[in-house]
């Protein structure tokens, strides 16, 4: 698969009519370029993020005030948050235009969607973590919202088991944000590049 993703990513030869910019706009690759960078800001802020209700907006705080660069790191992070999510759906929404999930790559769409899910999942998780009265709110209502679906009681009990801005609720959100959910996207990223190449491209490959 690795090495199937790197051909993808730098393919011995390509046909010429494929280089064209006009089909597919490389949404995806820029898609994959602002996860990167977002993986890279993300450890940054690692550094100086304490997830614990009564350190966490403190903690932001200092990093804006008095960390060299800090406020444009955050701001960053939080860009690109936007930019991913603006990308992966005109990706999306090209694939649908084009019929590029279509036969035989219905399970390379499967995995798209996915991704596409987990991404806007990962922001949600992202959003409570400056715990400012803003993440608060707009968590609990995401909560409540939750409730009201098939299962909803339950992923919430799962998700905010003591309740929304309580230390255990903000630990499964840090948890979920920095380190299971950016590890699935990244392992299905890979597998949807390796279906890219397996099923020749959008286009095909020599």
């Amino acid at each position: 698969m690795i090495t199937d993703f790197l051909k993808h990513l730098f393919p011995r030869v390509v046909l010429e009519r494929n280089l064209r910019f006009s089909y597919t706009f490389c949404l995806g690759g820029m898609a994959f370029t602002a996860l990167l960078v977002m993986l890279a800001s993300g450890m940054l802020l690692l550094v100086y993020y304490q997830p614990t209700p009564d350190r966490a907006f403190g903690s932001i705080l200092f990093l804006e005030s008095s960390v060299w660069g800090g406020k444009y790191l955050r701001s960053l992070h939080r860009i690109t948050s936007h930019v991913l999510l603006i990308l992966l759906l005109l990706h999306t929404l090209r694939v649908i235009l084009t019929g590029a999930y279509q036969r035989p790559r219905q399970l390379n769409w499967v995995i798209g969607c996915l991704l596409l899910f987990l991404t806007l999942f990962e922001a949600y998780t992202g959003y409570l973590l400056p715990f400012d009265q803003l993440a608060f709110w707009a968590t609990q209502t995401g909560m409540e919202l939750l409730a009201t679906v098939p299962f909803g009681t339950f992923l919430r009990s799962m998700l905010v088991p003591d309740g929304v801005g309580q230390g255990l609720s903000l630990l499964r959100f840090y948890a979920l944000h920095i380190c299971i959910i950016p590890l699935t996207v990244l392992a299905l990223s890979f597998l949807h590049f390796y279906r890219v190449r397996k099923n020749k491209g959008v286009l095909p490959y020599l």
